[in-house]
């Protein structure tokens, strides 16, 4: 929204950090030695809730979700919760439907990288804990949940249908994909 990209420009103008909901994100991260600008945040809700931030960090900003979700640079997503508490149930549920409404003709062989992903949902989140999923040209998507590095998942073919749960034709929510596209620096 306009109110989204009015908060986010004044808060870069003041220097160091956008603000949204009481959460400060940094305007930049250095990612695989490459310095990532905040392309743009937005807000994860389910029916009238917040859920969580979205924050996207690419190398190269651009408002155009096909272009972010090929990029095979350096990138990031952080998922800062704000919502009391999300089940962890509800989040792998949330993964299988991103992945399926986005990536269904990929699914076959993204499955078993899908699974072990998901399975690193195992605990519920709480208000003001972080998902970062950055992309590694050449590694793959490095998963970290609650401040825990959990592993990383290769293949620029996973982070492509990671991106698209977001980004993709059929996002989870439009809003939050306007927001980490709208926002760009």
């Amino acid at each position: 929204s306009a109110l989204v990209a009015a908060v986010l420009f004044l808060s870069a103008s003041l220097g160091g950090a956008a603000t949204m909901k009481g959460v400060s994100l940094p305007d930049t991260a250095t990612i695989g030695g490459r310095e990532c600008r905040l392309n743009g945040v937005g807000v994860r809700t389910k029916l009238v809730i917040s859920v969580y931030l979205g924050a996207l960090y690419l190398a190269t900003p651009t408002g155009d979700a096909a272009t972010a979700i090929a990029a095979d640079e350096p990138k990031r997503i952080v998922m800062h919760f704000v919502h009391s508490k999300v089940g962890a149930d509800a989040i792998r549920e949330a993964w299988r439907d991103g992945f399926s409404a986005n990536s269904a003709a990929t699914l076959p062989q993204l499955k078993e990288r899908l699974e072990r992903f998901s399975g690193w949902f195992d605990a519920d989140l709480l208000k003001g804990e972080q998902v970062v999923l950055t992309y590694l040209p050449g590694q793959g998507t490095e998963v970290v949940v609650q401040g825990k590095m959990r592993g990383v998942i290769e293949g620029a073919d996973f982070m492509r249908a990671l991106w698209s749960v977001w980004l993709g034709e059929k996002p989870a929510d439009g809003g939050l994909k306007k927001g980490m596209l709208g926002a760009q620096r």
